[in-house]
């Protein structure tokens, strides 16, 4: 039985790094940015979402990706086994959400309809990337901890140590992590 929350910036790896856990693991895989939006880049009502997490997450086993941190973590966290942080450098955040961007092909993480395009829009995104690790996520973290600081957390920064991280899982099997309340773990 495996529930993995995989948290990080935009562009760090997220959605690869929950595709890969998935198909090693055999569980599926819960991309939060295609139960939040709505094709053309629509909010839903915040019930509605929660709804649709609350489904997804409900299974013995999943892998989800994505922050989401105030409106999820209540549901996320608290059935969650392992919380994986992608400490991603931001300028490769940055140069992935662009390289994205420019080829502008549809992306299994979001929803049909919803295609990053660069516009005004889009830069007040490529802001949110940069400030990521100083503007929000002390938030989220702070948010982890007090819905869920009681799961083990890995931080993982780089191909190598995600590399590493996926060899060292077999296939079908469950995830080693500490039980000791509060342990980090660096891969």
């Amino acid at each position: 039985m495996e529930r993995i929350v995989i948290l990080g910036n935009a562009g760090s790896g997220k959605s690869t790094l929950a595709r890969a856990i998935g198909e090693r693991l055999q569980i599926p895989v819960v991309h939060l940015d295609t139960l939040f939006w709505e094709p053309g880049w629509v909010e839903p009502d915040a019930e509605q979402f929660r709804a649709r997490v609350r489904q997804a997450v409900a299974p013995d086993a999943w892998v989800c990706e994505g922050n989401y941190s105030r409106r999820t973590f209540d549901l996320r966290m608290p059935r969650a086994q392992l919380v994986i942080w992608l400490d991603t450098p931001r300028t490769v955040c940055l140069k992935r959400v662009l390289l994205r961007s420019v080829m502008n092909r549809p992306r299994p993480d979001l929803a049909a309809g919803c295609r990053e395009k660069l516009d005004r829009e889009f830069l007040t995104f490529l802001k949110y990337v940069w400030t990521y690790d100083n503007d929000y996520r002390p938030s989220i973290e702070a948010m982890r901890v007090a819905v869920g600081g009681h799961v083990p957390v890995i931080h993982l920064r780089g191909k190598q140590q995600i590399a590493a991280f996926l060899d060292s899982l077999p296939a079908g099997a469950t995830i080693p992590y500490s039980s000791n309340k509060g342990e980090q773990h660096h891969a």
